[in-house]
């Protein structure tokens, strides 16, 4: 049963699709592995056993009598817990939505499901998204396979966590200003934010709406195609949802990428880099011009980071990014308030004011009424123009020098994280610099551009590092091309954690 762990999702679904194996024993070994290893990782918050194995059920029989059950045929995938289903319960991770049954599916679910895909469960997450470590969860925090006494990122922290530590053979996250790609980068797996509208939002719980997208997180870059292949494609239920042609991610995935033209941001390769992180970049870089890339160093001024007398980071996108989001998220979760939506407080109101402020009080945990309260404020009448107005025009500015710099590069290529994965409780003292475990990623979805965090390494520690490859609009195929050559190359694909208990100091 093990070895059907260590195989990757494509290898797992020919497997069954050969019949060297079954839905049901595939299903089996991750539930087993689920229930020794969970308790350790918290990945979880629900496993929905029974509807799993519904599902593979289904897809055997489905092969029994000659039907082609899907491209993702019996293929175990989690789900991030902000993710609507009728099945099981959509808590993002809040006590506010503590027992909430959504009455619809979200779209993406419904699309691997319909291609044979087994949903094993919704995965932990910080609350509403909000958060860079999973450590916002009301369901206690998850850990990082590599070293448990680390965070395995977030906001899609149990995603990671789960795929990497082997409780799943796939998952989708969803990536606000980096909530995909930052946890997969600290927990050594593939992670892809797609253009904002390739993939519909439709059922996805509502952060920021023009920043949220819903995308892979897979041990390689061919599952990660294989999953873009399910999921993409315009929705009518979606406005946001764009009716673009969706290439086969697959099809020219080991095309060679010689030509390519790859830019360097030098705004993200400065001092305030962890050092090694820096070399493995360097290193990465030299894998490609040996496959005949073209390798230049490129600008994208507005999302500069700068280093402080004390070594702390600042950024206009970060600034930009969380005016924006928490705009959003103030609006977004204005419905959350024990009426229309979500907890309701069990202590007498004196009115409906007292109702809602207790039930919100007592709903959300800090950091999300920490992002309630400052959206609400740079809306506010006497601050919009001075805040909100003026970080829309920012993020016109950072759009522009992605657009630029895409007239020259066909991708560019740069850190995912500043650091590899931090100690558990390392930054929640400081919410600016936990904001910064994002720094890297935030401007990506300031700018509606699809991205991807493969593994370039290890540190001395044995910590996973991460490498991010930006891409243009809708230019994912070329993003995963170039992901897939590295991989090949360099030899580095399906890192495996060191057995679960080690503490690193």
């Amino acid at each position: 049963m093990n070895n059907l762990l260590k195989l990757s999702a494509l290898e797992l679904k020919n497997a069954i699709s050969r019949g060297d194996t079954t839905a049901t024993e595939a299903l089996e070994a991750y539930l087993h592995e689920i229930s020794v290893q969970d308790g350790a990782l918290r990945a979880y918050n629900e496993v929905l056993v029974d509807e799993a194995r519904d599902q593979a059920r289904r897809i055997d029989d489905m092969r029994k009598i000659g039907e082609s059950p899907g491209l993702l045929a019996g293929i175990p995938i989690a789900i991030k817990n902000n993710l609507c289903t009728t099945w099981g319960r959509t808590t993002c991770s809040s006590k506010m939505l503590a027992n909430f049954r959504a009455p619809y599916t979200a779209t993406a679910v419904a699309r691997i499901r319909q291609a044979g895909a087994v949903v094993l469960g919704k995965t932990n997450m910080d609350e509403f998204a909000m958060g860079s470590s999973t450590e916002n969860s009301a369901h206690g925090a998850s850990v990082n396979p590599w070293d448990l006494s680390r965070v395995p990122g977030g906001s899609s922290g149990g995603s990671a966590s789960a795929v990497a530590g082997s409780l799943c053979s796939a998952a989708l996250g969803s990536d606000t200003g980096g909530s995909i790609r930052q946890p997969a980068a600290l927990c050594g797996i593939v992670g892809l934010k797609p253009t904002y509208g390739r993939v519909s939002r439709y059922g996805l719980v509502a952060y920021g709406s023009s920043l949220d997208q819903i995308g892979p997180m897979t041990r390689d870059v061919a599952d990660c195609a294989a999953v873009m292949n399910v999921i993409a494609g315009h929705d009518p239920a979606d406005a946001t949802s764009l009716d673009r042609p969706v290439p086969d991610y697959l099809a020219n995935l080991d095309e060679p990428i010689k030509g390519l033209r790859i830019g360097l941001p030098r705004e993200f390769l400065s001092d305030a880099l962890d050092p090694e992180i820096h070399r493995a970049i360097e290193n990465a870089v030299e894998v490609y011009r040996s496959l005949g890339a073209e390798v230049k160093e490129v600008s994208l001024p507005h999302s500069r980071i700068d280093s402080g007398a004390g070594g702390e980071l600042s950024s206009f996108a970060v600034a930009c990014y969380y005016i924006v989001a928490t705009a959003e998220a103030s609006s977004n979760l204005a419905r959350y308030d024990g009426v229309h939506y979500g907890h309701r407080t069990e202590r007498d109101a004196a009115d409906i004011i007292d109702l809602y402020s207790r039930s919100r009080a007592e709903g959300f945990g800090d950091e999300v009424k920490r992002r309630i309260m400052l959206g609400t404020y740079v809306l506010s009448s006497g601050y919009y123009d001075a805040y909100y107005l003026k970080a829309l025009k920012v993020r016109r500015l950072i759009k522009n020098d992605f657009d630029e710099a895409f007239e020259t590069c066909d991708i560019l290529l740069c850190p995912t994280t500043p650091s590899p994965a931090f100690k558990m409780n390392e930054k929640t003292a400081d919410p600016l610099e936990m904001y910064l475990a994002d720094i890297y990623t935030i401007s990506v979805n300031l700018a509606g551009v699809p991205a991807i965090s493969i593994p370039v390494g290890l540190s001395s520690r044995n910590l996973p590092i991460g490498m991010q490859l930006i891409g243009g609009v809708f230019r994912e195929d070329v993003v995963l091309r170039a992901a897939r050559m590295f991989e090949k190359a360099s030899g580095i694909c399906r890192l495996t954690p060191p057995p679960l208990g080690r503490d690193a100091e």
